[in-house]
């Protein structure tokens, strides 16, 4: 099947051009309005600093994605080191990351940029949820506070940007947030409601030039841009005994994705997850190093390798499958499993289908309705969801 994104295609859109092109050929400006960087070194570390939108609140440009942490001590150091956003999510492993979060930081909580989220569909909630979360994480307030996982404009009843705008006058928020898979979909229509003041967004280097203008969009409108799943699917728990294992764990692709996000100075700050040390000091040199052509060659050959897995979240095979399955969600579950190493969570996201589509197995369809643009084996990798998770 011919992909809408090839290995050429890809490479015309500027992956594997010299470096000093890159940032032309993608539409990359070097200064912006609302996005300012300065470094300075911290305890050996190099620190790169960003304005979130309108918020005026400066962050580093490498923040932290909580999300799969378990060791509060690789928290608490990178709060030492000067890291200064960390995100959670009253969801996260079965609300206790809030409780490990609010304990790492305690000492730090004045001096950093917390954001928690509510994925709840109301607006009694959405604010209950944000109260347990404050209790959960020991503070009064959080600086965001995000509608999660919101990818479809009727998930988010006008009653939820009510709840927001009431937390924000009883001092429990600083500013709103809306985090989504869906980016084209979702930015015109925050910005066009002009509730928010943050918007959290999947963005990384399999999506070439596709979201620029989103994320251009968002910037333009005083929205502070963050990304997450910035290493398209990490891939850094594969399995030596997987047949991918050499090429999947290549040294150095990983830091390369994340350097390649932050060649966009529309994007304030990145919520890479990290669960131990090592993956700390690696995403740190983000701030400090330049994103060089031997990165760019890593990241050309990781697409290669990752298009057969690696859902986009482009949105194009919504309402596609016959059988009514949400399919980037599902694969998104498996990428938790797969990529992060996260079987617990892909699980538990899995279980919470409705319970015909949670007993839908591809294997019954004579064929499948779903054609990826980019790729993807969407077949079997919904099987193989299905027999890992259901």
């Amino acid at each position: 099947m011919k992909t809408k994104s090839s290995r050429r295609d890809f490479l015309s859109l500027g992956l594997a051009l010299p470096v000093a092109g890159v940032a032309s050929s993608l539409g990359v400006r070097e200064k912006t309005e609302f996005s300012q960087t300065t470094l300075r070194p911290t305890s050996g570390v190099q620190l790169a600093y960003r304005t979130l939108g309108g918020t005026g609140l400066k962050i580093t440009s490498v923040g932290f994605g909580c999300m799969i942490t378990s060791d509060p001590s690789v928290i608490e150091r990178a709060a030492d080191l000067g890291i200064t956003y960390f995100d959670t999510a009253r969801g996260y492993q079965h609300g206790n990351n809030e409780r490990m979060v609010g304990a790492a930081l305690k000492r730090k909580r004045k001096d950093v940029v917390l954001s928690t989220k509510s994925g709840a569909g109301s607006k009694a909630g959405g604010l209950e949820e944000l109260d347990t979360g404050l209790r959960e994480l020991g503070t009064d307030y959080v600086d965001i506070w995000y509608l999660h996982g919101k990818d479809a404009p009727g998930e988010i009843p006008d009653d939820l940007f009510e709840a927001q705008r009431i937390a924000k006058q009883q001092g429990k928020i600083r500013f709103a947030g809306v985090s989504t898979h869906e980016v084209k979909a979702m930015v015109p229509l925050l910005v066009e409601k002009r509730a928010i003041d943050v918007v959290l967004l999947t963005y990384n280097f399999s999506m070439g030039h596709d979201l620029d203008a989103s994320i251009d969009l968002a910037h333009k409108n005083g929205l502070g841009v963050v990304a997450m799943k910035v290493m398209a699917g990490g891939f850094r728990k594969t399995k030596p005994s997987d047949p991918l294992y050499p090429k999947l764990r290549r040294e150095g692709t990983m830091l390369a994705a994340l350097k390649w996000v932050l060649r966009n100075p529309n994007v304030a700050t990145t919520v890479p997850s990290m669960t131990d040390m090592d993956q700390l000091d690696e995403n740190l040199k983000a701030m400090a190093q330049p994103y060089s052509p031997n990165e760019e060659k890593l990241l050309t050959a990781q697409l290669e390798h990752i298009t057969p897995l690696y859902c986009r979240m482009c949105g194009e095979c919504r309402g596609t499958c016959a059988k009514g399955l949400p399919v980037a969600n599902v694969l998104r579950y498996l990428t938790y499993a797969d990529g992060y190493g996260q079987f617990a969570l892909a699980r538990e996201e899995y279980r919470r289908l409705p319970r015909e589509l949670a007993e839908v197995r591809c294997g019954d369809c004579e064929q499948c309705t779903v054609k990826c643009p980019y790729g993807v084996q969407v077949t079997a990798r919904l099987a193989r969801a299905q027999e890992l998770l259901a």
